[in-house]
């Protein structure tokens, strides 16, 4: 790689890192905290969704703009604010309980949240800038550090919180990510770019794209969902403390983040099988969640080894699903005919980071309104079944559409087939 390469995987490797440790560290304590507070289990589902809902409108406002605002300044500007917002959300506790409580937990998470999708819009459209034939491996090796914020966050966060109280965990990991911002400042390249006319409706036109934000859609629902109900559950059901939480999430982030990496070659390398990897990780995923309960018609006794072990399995079939989204649907783009530059770079960012965001809101307020008139095995059971419905409409389109064969592309003068941007016939 050279030098310009080399620091923008640094750069971006300490975007996902910090950014996602700092908000990963709710999941062990945060809901029981709120409950303290005065707040609902539909509120606290709704704090977390509100959180999405700006995240896409940010995404798709900063994916459309990202040529305009700039790159760099997106990134550290978005760092910036997510840093303050987890030192502020770390002072809520000495906030009066009830409406005030809840009023500033949804103004704050709203601010981080459109912070939070500066920085993420603009880290997928550099990689993939950066690294044009290798997308879904760097973004599987970038998926390393963005698994290992998922997984030191719940556990140290739960640790803190039990050690320190409430405050210390976002003081901590707030200030980590304040560091990131010069540190960015230092060795982030700048990007020029030409704004471009296509818009995100033209890049929805077809059905395949569709399908696969639907399938990004459920996967997103699904963590969402996971992350405002299952502490909850596995306080009651198992009467566990919030560290041992965040060490059973472990189950969920840890195979994910080692089976990234492999998972992104392999689809680079072999273009064509990013189709059954998105369809039967899919349905990977919905088995997962109707066995995590599990499904209550089973009468199947829950067991700890067996949310643990449905975990694992959420969590290898959210890499197999997750990583080749982004390569298939730039793909579509430029069978489109966009442009292949920044721009187009921006609006397929911006457009992945606002499904996987609509899935954030619907996951944890719909999943916990479920949870609380009925019950969280029947929640994941529905869960489930919303992710393999995505996972088989999909694979029913790319049954009809028939094999893929490469792009004919000319190149000074000369034609040849290009192997990396797969062709549907």
């Amino acid at each position: 790689m050279s030098r310009h390469q080399i620091l923008t995987l640094i750069s971006m490797a300490s975007v996902n890192f910090s950014s996602m440790i700092c908000y990963s560290i709710l999941g062990p304590f945060f809901p029981n905290e709120a409950l303290k507070k005065g707040a609902s289990q539909t509120v606290v589902g709704l704090i977390f969704g509100c959180y999405a809902i700006c995240h896409l409108i940010g995404s798709l406002i900063m994916g459309k703009y990202i040529v305009q605002i700039g790159t760099k300044f997106m990134l550290i500007a978005g760092l910036f604010v997510s840093s303050g917002c987890t030192i502020l959300f770390g002072l809520l506790d000495r906030a009066p309980a009830g409406r005030v409580f809840v009023t500033l937990c949804f103004v704050i998470r709203s601010v981080d949240a459109v912070g939070f999708a500066g920085a993420m819009t603009s880290s997928f459209a550099v990689s993939a800038k950066v690294f044009p034939n290798n997308i879904a491996t760097v973004m599987g090796s970038l998926e390393i550090f963005a698994g290992l914020g998922l997984i030191l966050g719940p556990p140290i966060g739960g640790w803190l919180y039990q050690s320190f109280g409430y405050e210390i965990p976002f003081m901590v990991l707030g200030c980590l990510l304040l560091i990131m911002v010069p540190f960015n400042i230092f060795i982030l390249p700048s990007f020029d770019a030409e704004p471009s006319k296509d818009s995100f409706l033209r890049l929805l036109r077809q059905v395949k794209i569709i399908l696969i934000c639907f399938v990004i859609f459920t996967l997103s629902a699904g963590l969402g969902f996971l992350d405002a109900t299952l502490s909850i559950f596995a306080v009651e059901k198992f009467n566990l403390s919030s560290g041992f939480v965040g060490l059973i999430l472990l189950g969920l982030s840890l195979p994910y983040c080692l089976a990234s990496p492999l998972l992104g070659f392999i689809t680079d390398k072999f273009p064509a099988a990013r189709r059954w990897f998105i369809v039967l990780g899919g349905i990977a995923a919905a088995m997962g969640f109707f066995f995590i309960g599990p499904i209550p018609i089973l009468h199947i006794q829950s067991q700890l080894w067996m949310m643990v072990l449905m975990l694992s399995v959420i969590g290898f079939s959210l890499g197999m699903t997750a990583i080749p989204t982004f390569p298939e649907i730039l793909t579509c783009a430029y069978e489109q005919g966009f442009s292949e530059g920044l721009s187009t770079l921006g609006m397929v960012s911006g457009l992945f980071g606002a499904v996987w965001s609509l899935g954030m809101f619907y996951g944890p307020t719909v999943g916990g309104l479920i949870t609380q008139h009925l019950s969280f095995e029947w929640a994941a059971t529905i869960q489930g079944g919303l992710g393999g419905f995505a996972a088989f409409l999909l694979g029913l389109h790319y049954r009809c559409q028939g094999p893929q064969r490469p792009r004919i592309v000319q190149e000074n003068g000369m034609r040849h087939s290009d192997e990396t941007t797969p062709l549907l016939e």
